[in-house]
């Protein structure tokens, strides 16, 4: 499965919410940024190690594959990920089955992978920069999520999501938003998307000093000072 759409668009947000209405809701849902995994750890991030595979391996350590076992393994901005790495994870998707970075023992798990790019991956692959036949494995469904200002209608579901979300996490009652505080959200174009509009959620939740956040607590660029 392959989930295309702009940085920020909400693309682990679907990934989550697969899973959650899935036969595997039940197993873990693990993600990986491609991205933010420096080349020579990817592998290891992936696949896990054995005790002594490289200087540093102090101890055997288990992969994101071998933790998303029955579950569902969530690989973010693959496009970052390189040629090398990309036909290991062929092997996996088509064999179900892996070793440990240093090891020799094979092992079989039962895994559901998601990848997403913010990329044209066809034009990757042109590029050279993108295995072809990785991009058919994973391209049997694909999703394609618009910018946040495309989709507005999601918007006051989203607000209400991470308000609820924020509450839990910072030990806080529940806020609810006023219709008029949340025609202001819906009036935004946010450039940022949905990663934008979770953070000023986020900060809502912290910083409207009552249980209805209303127009006087939205900061720029929602509302500017002269409107407050």
């Amino acid at each position: 499965m392959l989930i295309h759409g702009d940085s920020g668009s909400g693309k682990e947000l679907v990934a989550r919410a697969i899973h959650a209405r899935s036969t595997r809701a039940e197993g873990s849902f693990v993600e990986v940024n491609c991205a933010a995994v420096p080349e020579e750890l990817i592998e290891s991030e992936l696949f896990g190690h054995e005790r002594g595979a490289f200087t540093g391996a102090v101890a055997r350590r288990r992969g994101k594959f071998e933790l998303a076992d029955g579950g569902t393994l969530f690989l973010d901005e693959i496009a970052d990920m390189s040629l090398k790495t990309q036909a290991k994870v062929l092997r996996v998707l088509e064999e179900q089955a892996f070793e440990r970075v240093g090891g020799k023992e094979t092992l079989r798990v039962d895994v559901r992978v998601i990848a997403a790019s913010n990329q044209n991956l066809q034009e990757q692959i042109v590029a050279g920069r993108f295995r072809e036949d990785l991009f058919y494995r994973l391209n049997v469904i694909p999703i394609e999520v618009p910018p946040l200002r495309r989709r507005k209608e999601d918007i006051p579901a989203l607000v209400e999501h991470f308000i609820t979300l924020f509450s839990v996490e910072n030990g806080r009652r529940p806020k609810t938003m006023s219709v008029e505080a949340l025609a202001y959200f819906l009036s935004n174009d946010w450039p940022g998307n949905v990663r934008e509009l979770r953070n000023m959620v986020e900060r809502l939740v912290i910083m409207a000093p009552r249980d209805v956040i209303g127009p006087e607590d939205l900061p720029p660029p929602l509302r500017t000072r002269e409107e407050a």
